[in-house]
């Protein structure tokens, strides 16, 4: 018990850092493919193709996200508690429950594609790519629950390798299917572009397989798995964890249900909105395109690390929750808190200084550059909002977040029924900050009442702020320079300075004492 838990930071930092590479990876791969995908589709067709996510979202929800989180803090709890036996039962439970729900899915979405294209999504050409969505279900269900055990476990090389491997398969896939098949018909590109998702996810769910059939023990000799005939379903009758997890998941999957079908409403609804501020349906998918497949990307790129930090601090405040160190929970949570804000405050720096051009250089479209600048206020508040989230799953106060998110979208759909009519999509825009804002602030008060933390705003805010706005300023001014006298490509002088903005900022946050070598050391 000591041991694992004097090891837990390491263990957060080592997990976090995984999964770190492994997603910005995963999202440098991902940017370039919705730019192959917005030359190759255009801005219209690619708000159709955005239009099939909410739907995945919904169905997702439903056979994975709560029972992924289930498997995850159960087992995490088993650990904290010393009791490794029923590790492997969870997961084989898990398993069943969501390849079941993802089948009946699967069956209703391919019979039922036309009806919820035409009705739901008020867009009949994503029918075709809805039906090729149906296919992935139970290979997503899978790899969710998979991941769910190796996140239990504290082991993050796996879903972070099978994260990178669906990425890469699904950019391969499509580009050579759209290559050989495409033919410059958008509305089949759209459809490829789908089917690329379902053979990345095959890959990637096979290889979580694998890897846990292969899996060894900590002395590396014992097996992660033994199969005896028989002797799972005829233990498990016995014994609660069917019970413990559906306890857990159905709270956890009827929150986010409620919320992916406020998300979805909301994404449905953007259009429609749009097209009564006097725009066109052409117009308004594309603007929404541009918005959802070309400037949301670039804002939740820095998420990776907040993300990771996400997924590795549930089940560790579980675990300690389980053993009772509330000192560990406070540690954690407040280091936790510190970096989401640092990361997020350097990232709207950049969005702010370079939105523009990169929106023009990397997609020649200025609106998406315009949307990056307004977004990037967004940022410290989207990825803190994601950490404290996590961190009040841990705990076991799912309930709290899901009340919070839901008044947070609530408030976002209706700047879109009031404002976007007036305003057009800066209506959408300030309705997302204030949401988010709302969210952070509500996610910040529960933590204060379960956690004792350490704030430091001047550590924490004011000096990151000033670091910023004084580099940002130099910054700047060397892109331009750099611009007018070189002929280095656009895009090289972008990440250059970008590169140079990031190190100079946690460099000046060194020698100003609002971060220490020491919080990564134990």
């Amino acid at each position: 018990m000591i041991r694992r838990i004097t090891m837990s930071k390491n263990t957060i930092i080592k997990g976090t850092l995984i999964l770190t590479i492994a997603g910005f990876a995963t999202r440098f791969i991902g940017v370039f493919y919705k730019i192959y995908l917005a030359k190759l589709m255009g801005a219209e067709m690619m708000g159709v193709y955005q239009l099939v996510f909410p739907v995945y979202g919904v169905c997702f929800t439903l056979y994975a996200s709560g029972i992924q989180t289930s498997i995850s803090r159960l087992i995490a709890a088993e650990r904290g508690k010393n009791n490794d036996s029923n590790i492997k039962k969870i997961l084989a439970v898990g398993i069943f429950f969501s390849i079941s729900i993802a089948l009946v899915l699967s069956v209703l979405l391919y019979m039922n594609s036309d009806y919820v294209a035409r009705r739901l999504l008020l867009e009949p050409r994503s029918a075709k790519s809805l039906r090729v969505l149906a296919i992935v279900f139970p290979f997503c269900g899978v790899t969710a629950c998979t991941n769910g055990y190796y996140y239990g476990i504290k082991k993050a090389s796996v879903p972070g390798l099978s994260q990178l491997f669906e990425q890469i398969v699904r950019v391969l896939s499509v580009y050579i299917i759209a290559t050989f098949m495409g033919n410059g018909n958008v509305t089949l590109t759209c459809e490829l572009a789908v089917l690329g998702l379902v053979f990345g996810e095959i890959v990637s769910n096979l290889y979580n397989v694998f890897s846990f059939i292969k899996g060894t023990s900590k002395d590396g000799k014992r097996r992660l798995y033994t199969y005896k005939k028989n002797s799972f379903f005829s233990t498990i009758r016995k014994e609660q964890i069917p019970r413990n997890i559906l306890k857990l998941a159905i709270p956890l999957t009827s929150n986010r249900l409620l919320i992916s079908l406020l998300q979805s409403f909301e994404a449905v609804l953007i259009p429609n909105m749009l097209k009564s501020s006097g725009l066109s349906s052409g117009d308004a998918l594309s603007i929404y395109g541009i918005l959802t497949g070309m400037s949301m990307p670039f804002i939740m790129f820095p998420s990776t690390i907040t993300n990771s930090f996400a997924v590795m601090l549930l089940p560790e405040v579980s675990e300690a929750q389980a053993a009772q160190n509330n000192r560990l929970i406070d540690s954690t949570t407040s280091i936790s808190i510190k970096y989401s804000l640092l990361i997020g405050i350097l990232s709207t720096g950049i969005f702010i200084i370079f939105g523009k051009p990169l929106g023009i250089v990397i997609y020649h479209n200025k609106l998406s550059g315009s949307f990056l600048t307004t977004l990037a206020w967004l940022c410290p508040f989207l990825y803190l909002s994601t950490t404290l989230g996590s961190i009040i799953n841990g705990l076991g106060k799912a309930h709290i977040t899901f009340f919070n998110t839901v008044v947070g979208l609530t408030m976002r759909i209706l700047f879109i029924i009031f404002m976007v009519p007036k305003k057009g999509i800066a209506g959408y825009l300030i309705g997302l900050l204030v949401s988010q804002l709302i969210i952070s602030f509500l996610d910040g008060l529960a933590i204060y009442r379960y956690i004792s933390i350490t704030f430091q705003p001047l550590n924490w805010i004011v000096k990151p702020a000033l670091i910023i706005l004084f580099e940002g300023i130099l910054i700047m001014h060397f892109y331009h320079y750099l611009t007018k006298v070189t002929e280095m490509p656009p895009l090289i002088i972008l990440i250059v300075c970008c590169l140079m903005l990031a190190i100079g900022y946690f460099i000046l946050l060194l020698i100003t004492k609002s971060i220490s070598l020491k919080e990564f050391k134990r």
